[in-house]
């Protein structure tokens, strides 16, 4: 069974910090759309799951990478980040206009 969601339609922008929204959790696979307001960031996040990979649905910000040595991306609509196993990131909205992002990653089983 396959199932479409469109980020926009309903998009959750909070003025007190990011939103998240989970668009789908599977077995395999879950997917997150984070909705940014100017200024807002998410904290350093983990990664020790497995991959992951954000896609950069609206607007620019960046990516910040830590392996040991952090790393600035400036990223912008249609930028795709791959962020290897075992790697901390964090997203910022630096600019003046929303950020929509959208991260797919292996659900945490409990």
């Amino acid at each position: 069974m396959s199932k479409a969601e469109t980020v926009f339609q309903h998009a959750v922008f909070d003025d007190r910090s990011v939103s998240k929204v989970n668009n789908f959790t599977g077995h395999d696979l879950t997917t997150n759309t984070y909705y940014f307001k100017p200024g807002q960031s998410m904290g350093y996040q983990s990664t020790a799951g497995g991959d992951q990979v954000y896609v950069v649905l609206q607007g620019e910000g960046q990516f910040y990478l830590n392996n040991g040595q952090e790393e600035t991306i400036d990223v912008e609509s249609g930028s795709i980040m791959y962020i290897p196993k075992g790697v901390s990131f964090k997203i910022v909205n630096n600019q003046s206009s929303d950020l929509i992002c959208t991260g797919v990653q292996h659900p945490a089983h409990q």
